[in-house]
């Protein structure tokens, strides 16, 4: 049978997380962050990782993965995230892939070829004393499609270009290519209104300044982590830092991270667009925080249908609430009228019936 993937994306605070933990619960699943911010291992509070009660609830992967002064590429996340579907795989499981890193998320799902060439900074300075329309030359020389792309004045692209070829021996267009995945995907996208989302990043920026961010970053530069490093130049720490240095009051700071924060959702509208036929967009309701239990029941359905499935519900026999387990599932059956009662057999107490209300 051909894997299947399913994909959970959309801009920041739309409740994408909790919503992929109630349907890995459900499906037996396992979620793959695509998120370029959360790869950081003690940046906490400004990267918005998952909570500790949801990363109990399901299991995550692709979360602190590396530290904070660490290379990190979108080859690297590649490697990392193949490597994790074939575990989830290979253990029957059935993997979610969520984040709001667009670039991440398409390279994986539609296949791209990425060069596993990191900075060569030896290189690049050898580059940067070349004048431009030399570089151009020898680009349109050993790659004559890229260099169209490209054109005559970028010179950071035009530099990449030749040293990926000098790296790999091949032209950078081979590795721009497409090579479709082996395995099937639904993507599921979520959205609001603009005023809606803009409230909701507010009161997320609110929050991570009343429990942390400030401590947080100041923590991270006394570890001797530079303020210039990307991980630390990201939405969040860059302003946290600039306060810390005296460059700005904490007004301003949080200000600024609010605005930066609005243009990342708006960056993220085009990596995942309204119109794109691939996506199966969900409209979230105004003035609840997460997804929403209609956008849960819709993307339930969704993905049952996807899998050729049903979801699993939490098991209510009285020997499982007094275990207080959560590993024994029931089927779901049938339905019937509004108060959506499901049947099954109790995998603890056979004797049992399982439902939810």
């Amino acid at each position: 049978m051909t894997p299947r993937l399913i994909a959970i994306v959309g801009p920041t605070a739309t409740g994408k997380t909790s919503l992929a933990v109630e349907l890995a619960i459900r499906f037996d699943g396992e979620i793959i962050g695509a998120d370029s911010r959360q790869v950081y291992r003690r940046m906490e509070i400004g990267t918005a990782k998952p909570t500790t009660g949801e990363r109990s609830r399901a299991r995550h992967h692709l979360i602190d993965v590396v530290e904070p002064d660490e290379p990190f590429s979108l080859g690297r996340w590649l490697e990392l995230a193949q490597a994790a579907l074939e575990d989830v795989w290979s253990r029957g499981g059935q993997p979610f892939l969520v984040g709001g890193t667009g670039q991440y998320v398409w390279a994986l799902l539609e296949g791209w070829r990425v060069p596993r060439v990191p900075p060569q900074p030896e290189f690049r300075r050898r580059m940067e004393g070349r004048e431009a329309a030399e570089l151009f030359a020898e680009v349109r020389r050993i790659d004559p499609q890229a260099a169209e792309r490209i054109g005559p004045s970028n010179r950071r692209r035009l530099i990449r270009a030749l040293e990926v070829y000098e790296a790999t021996g091949r032209p950078i267009s081979y590795w721009q290519a497409k090579e479709p995945p082996d395995f099937e995907t639904l993507v599921i996208g979520l959205r609001l209104p603009r005023d809606e989302l803009y409230r909701r990043i507010d009161g997320r920026v609110e929050r991570m300044m009343t429990t942390g961010l400030i401590e947080e970053a100041r923590r991270l530069l006394a570890m001797g982590y530079s303020r210039e490093l990307p991980s630390m130049s990201g939405i969040g720490y860059k302003e946290a830092c600039a306060h810390l240095a005296g460059e700005i009051t904490l007004a301003e700071a949080e200000a600024r991270i609010k605005t930066e924060t609005h243009r990342l959702a708006r960056h993220q509208n085009t990596w995942f667009k309204a119109d794109d036929p691939r996506i199966r967009w969900l409209d979230l309701p105004a003035g609840r925080h997460g997804a929403g239990e209609g956008a849960l029941e819709e993307a339930e359905r969704l993905v049952g249908e996807f899998l050729g499935r049903e979801a699993a519900v939490q098991c209510a026999s009285s020997r499982c609430r007094a275990r207080g387990t959560t590993s024994c599932w029931s089927r779901r059956r049938t339905s019937s009228g509004t108060g959506a009662r499901w049947r099954g057999r109790c995998a603890t107490d056979t004797t049992a019936r399982a439902r939810t209300a």
